[in-house]
């Protein structure tokens, strides 16, 4: 049975959720936080993306990109793409570096600005949307992604138990609207994983 990621993206995503533990243990902004996926909400990313079969996903907050790689990971060997979105043009840097390393360039599309500007220039359509970035943003930036969905779309955010308070209007959303199922997985700082289905 062969090992998923590979043993060398493996290794190359340990490395870096040390490194970033240990930059976030140092450092005092909060902006200038790596601020990674919890490993084991990461695993749940991989695998409900890899089981849906996405094909285009779009990932807000790249940081470093962790994340990143593992969203590649899943999608990429069947042909599927990635476009992350970060503002910080120091951490797409690290980003695209850290995706070379992994073998994964070729199935990144890194956009660096304002996600919600940025969100709602995409053409679309997506079928995996993963939000890791600012949370009191991601209920504007949803209601420009609705349209640009695939017809069953997985929608997904990190941190939904560890900052309730700035994630409440996100979630509130999500669960209004009757195109979407949705549920929060207490793993890592909390995942809210919503189903959405046009039909």
């Amino acid at each position: 049975m062969k090992f998923f990621p590979s043993l060398e993206v493996r290794k190359l995503l340990h490395e870096l959720e040390n490194q970033g533990k240990a930059h976030d243990a140092a450092e005092p902004e909060h902006s200038e936080r790596m601020l990674n996926l919890e490993p084991e909400t990461a695993e749940i990313v991989s695998i409900l993306a890899r089981s849906s079969g996405a094909q285009r996903a779009l990932e807000i907050g790249t940081s470093n990109g962790y994340s990143t790689i593992w969203l590649a990971a899943s999608i990429g060997p069947a042909g599927g793409r990635v476009t992350s979105i970060d503002r910080s043009p120091e951490k797409q840097r690290m980003a695209r570096e850290n995706l070379s390393r992994a073998g994964l360039a070729g199935n990144v599309d890194l956009r660096c600005g304002d996600a919600t500007q940025i969100a709602a220039a995409l053409d679309g359509p997506f079928d995996f949307v993963l939000f890791d970035a600012d949370r009191k943003s991601a209920p504007e930036q949803l209601k420009i992604l609705l349209p640009k969905l695939e017809s069953k779309a997985l929608v997904l955010a990190d941190n939904a138990l560890s900052h309730p308070a700035e994630i409440a209007d996100y979630i509130r959303m999500v669960e209004s609207m009757q195109n979407f199922q949705h549920t929060v997985i207490p793993v890592g700082k909390g995942l809210s994983v919503a189903f959405y289905s046009a039909e």
